[in-house]
């Protein structure tokens, strides 16, 4: 089974504003919610001081993603194997 992602750039996805959040959570490996949630209550105790770090962690974000670009996944070609039966019985190689 082939699978492929589709993947649509950061700040046209639907659930982010810029995609700085998610970006970095991207990055790093965490959940992009534990930035959110400390971003969403420091707008409402300085909102120019949040906007403002917003934005440059996005051009922070932005630069990090032109100068080091994934790497593109490279897909196996899998034309030569047979589909397998979900209830098939297979013979595994022993270990020792």
């Amino acid at each position: 089974m082939e699978a492929q992602e589709n993947q649509i750039a950061l700040p046209l996805r639907s659930h982010t504003i810029l995609g700085v959040c998610e970006a970095i959570g991207e990055d790093f490996g965490f959940n992009p919610v534990f930035l959110r949630i400390p971003f969403a209550a420091s707008v409402i105790y300085s909102p120019m001081l949040a906007f403002g770090v917003y934005f440059a962690l996005g051009v922070v974000v932005l630069g990090s993603r032109l100068l080091f670009p994934r790497a593109e996944a490279t897909i196996a070609d899998t034309s030569h194997e047979q589909p397998v039966a979900a209830n098939e019985q297979r013979e595994f190689a022993k270990a020792a």
